[in-house]
Formats: structure tokens, C-alpha cells, sequence
């Protein structure tokens, strides 16, 4: 399938694509041995051949990993002083995770250098539902959890229906289901009810889950595999 120049060239870890862009009009890039100095040119990555400063490119072979993320990671591609990144539980290099957990929360997520692939999860019009494992401070009352179940309101905008069931009985333990991803929305969401999460832990993506993956650990799995899980609904 034929992409532009620029795509390309940021696919293949050369710089992001508006850096690209300036690459081809300078007059760097060359396809099939012709330079190419206008960026939205259409090349085929497997028949044609792109040179940059004449180091000839080749496709990243695309990579994924399910990962059981521990407590205390943060959820960044850039070293932090400050803690660990959960890009270092991997032996590969130059991936990111495809969304985001706080610090203190555990549970699944994604490591990736498929950008496309990213992007499709996280837009905000996938409505893909997210499943967590969740415990409170305290026992929540039938009203509270039916308001949290409407929405709460964050910043001044309500919150997407969520779904909340207790776990055997225990009004401290809770599964819970949402459909956006805010900063830190399912604690605050219960903030806002006046409960702490004093555990939080996620367990799904659409259909994806751990598959026994344990905590610190990863397991490869291919773009299909995933498409299927979190996408498809049967």
C-alpha cells in the first residue's frame, strides 16, 4: 500500500513527520535514485527504494507487547529521574505506550512503534471500553454508585456512562468499565463522590486481557491478535 514520503519516513525512526517534511524539501531524499523535494509524494515500501543523505531506509518491522504494568511505573518513552518507565520492561527500544496509567495504578497496557496502531486505539471517537479492577477507602452507598454510573462531573464536563459492579457483595471492591480515557478519570470520578481508590488496577481492553501475564512481565503478541480483541466485538 503506497503512503506518503513523510509517513514513511517518520515510520522508520528518521524524525517526526514535520522534521520529515523539511528533510524532502531540502532536497536529502531520494526515491529510486530521483530527489524528491516535494513532501505528500506517494512511495511503495516494498518496491521502492528511499535514500536519505544516500543511507538507504528500511521499514521498522512493527512490534507488540502486552504488558502487566507494576506499581510505582510511569507511563513514558523518555527517562525520568524521578521513576522508572515502563519502555525499560522490554528488551526492544524505540516503543510507546499506547495510552496511559498513573503511577500508583497496575494493570494492562500496550507497548508499540506502530503509530497508526496507537493513534486508532486511543482517538476518542473508538469507544473502546477499559475495564478495572477497583478498591475503595469505604463501602459505597446505592445512590453514590448510581451516580457514578450517570457520570460524574471533571473540569465542568460529565463523564461518559460507566459501569460499576460490586465483587462478591463487597462494597469496597468494584469492577468498573469506561469508555474515555481522562487523567486519572476513574479517581477522580470517585474523589468527587468523596471515596479514595486505594487500589486500582486494569484488567481489560475491549476483549484483550492479561492472559496470565504477571506483574513486570510482557508477552509479544501480533497486530492482529490485538485488532481482534480490542476492536472486534464478537
Amino acid at each position: 500500500m503506497r503512503e506518503r514520503l513523510q509517513k514513511y519516513l517518520a515510520n522508520a525512526g528518521v524524525a517526526s513527520r514535520r522534521k520529515c517534511e523539511e528533510f524532502i524539501q531540502q532536497g536529502l531524499v531520494s526515491v529510486n535514485g530521483a530527489i524528491i523535494k516535494k513532501p505528500g509524494t506517494k512511495v511503495d515500501p516494498e518496491k521502492d527504494t528511499v535514500r536519505i543523505n544516500n543511507k538507504r531506509l528500511r521499514p521498522k518491522n512493527k512490534i507488540y507487547f502486552i504488558i502487566n504494568k507494576p506499581r510505582g511505573y510511569v507511563c513514558s518513552c523518555l527517562k525520568n529521574d524521578r521513576a522508572p518507565i515502563i519502555t525499560e520492561l522490554i528488551p526492544e527500544k524505540n516503543t510507546f505506550p499506547v495510552g496511559r496509567l498513573d503511577k500508583d495504578t497496575e494493570g494492562l497496557i500496550i507497548l508499540t512503534n506502530d503509530g497508526d496502531f496507537g493513534q486508532a486505539v486511543i482517538h476518542p471517537g473508538s469507544d473502546i471500553r477499559k475495564e478495572y479492577y477497583v478498591v475503595l477507602n469505604g463501602e459505597i452507598c446505592d445512590e453514590d454508585l448510581d451516580n457514578f454510573r450517570r457520570g460524574v462531573s471533571l473540569d465542568g464536563k460529565l463523564t461518559a456512562p460507566a459501569g460499576a459492579l460490586f465483587i462478591k457483595e463487597d462494597r469496597k471492591k468494584l469492577t468498573v468499565s469506561i469508555t474515555e480515557g481522562r487523567n486519572r478519570q476513574i479517581r477522580k470520578m470517585f474523589s468527587g463522590l468523596g471515596y479514595k481508590v486505594v487500589y486500582l488496577k486494569r484488567t481489560k481492553i475491549g476483549r484483550l486481557s492479561l492472559g496470565g501475564v504477571k506483574p513486570g512481565n510482557y508477552k509479544p503478541v501480533s497486530r492482529d491478535f490485538l485488532w481482534e480483541k480490542i476492536f472486534s466485538e464478537s
